[in-house]
């Protein structure tokens, strides 16, 4: 590839091949819309595994296992392409029914499988970091009168998520590596646009080096947000 060749791919590696969403503007779109159902998700798991009734506990363990042992890969084609497999699904594909028209969307079927991915990992994290909450601070939110629900609200969870800030680091940078995962469901993202100019122009060195530039350039974004967060909120455990 020439360098004039770069500059008129280069509309495709940011936001648009002319007719949709490319490159990094979809893999922006992905992350987004899978991290904050993520972490939301993961909350209410680690709360339900740690704190929940037995039964729920096992259950939401057994869930995380499954998505922790398998490859995002495999549920991604799992979810895009065996759904479809379902009467309930393949139904709906006459009726134009809510199943059907999610189903065959490649952008609603990456996200679902990154939200319940990152979902599992953040659960067994946060799920972690609240079993080794300290006893004394639980007694001392008892010894003000609150109940056990106010006591995860008002303690637990801000002391387990201002704890957690590096290792969610780690887990969103993770998930930003995984959206490049959408490209075997055709969607064209930052590997999928590489992918595309590599088959076409069979020179896989220049588009896979301007992928791997983007890569890095939004992981070192990810990286500074989050130190600048561990500054802010976790000032009092620094060391000088």
């Amino acid at each position: 590839m020439t360098l004039q060749d770069m500059l008129d791919v280069a509309p495709s590696f940011l936001w648009s091949d002319g007719s949709d969403v490319t490159g990094l503007a979809l893999t922006a779109k992905l992350f987004l819309l899978s991290v904050v159902p993520g972490l939301l998700l993961a909350v209410l798991m680690a709360v339900g595994q740690v704190y929940g009734p037995r039964s729920l506990s096992w259950l939401i363990r057994g869930i995380t296992y499954f998505f922790r042992s398998t490859p995002l890969y495999l549920q991604l084609m799992l979810i895009y392409y065996g759904l479809s497999q379902f009467d309930v699904v393949q139904l709906g594909w006459q009726d134009d029914q809510p199943f059907w028209l999610l189903f065959r969307d490649a952008t609603f079927c990456a996200t679902l499988a990154l939200v319940l991915n990152t979902s599992a990992y953040v659960a067994e994290l946060l799920a972690g970091m609240m079993g080794t909450f300290p006893r004394q601070e639980w007694v001392a939110g008892e010894a003000f009168g609150m109940s056990q629900w106010q006591i995860i609200r008002r303690l637990v969870l801000p002391a387990t998520l201002r704890r957690g800030i590096p290792a969610l680091n780690n887990e969103m940078v993770f998930l930003l590596h995984a959206t490049s995962l959408a490209s075997t469901v055709t969607l064209l993202d930052i590997t999928g646009v590489a992918r595309a100019f590599y088959a076409a122009t069979y020179s896989p060195f220049i588009p896979f080096l301007m992928a791997a530039a983007l890569y890095l350039l939004c992981t070192f974004l990810l990286i500074f947000l989050f130190s600048r967060a561990e500054r802010r909120w976790l000032a009092f455990i620094r060391r000088d």
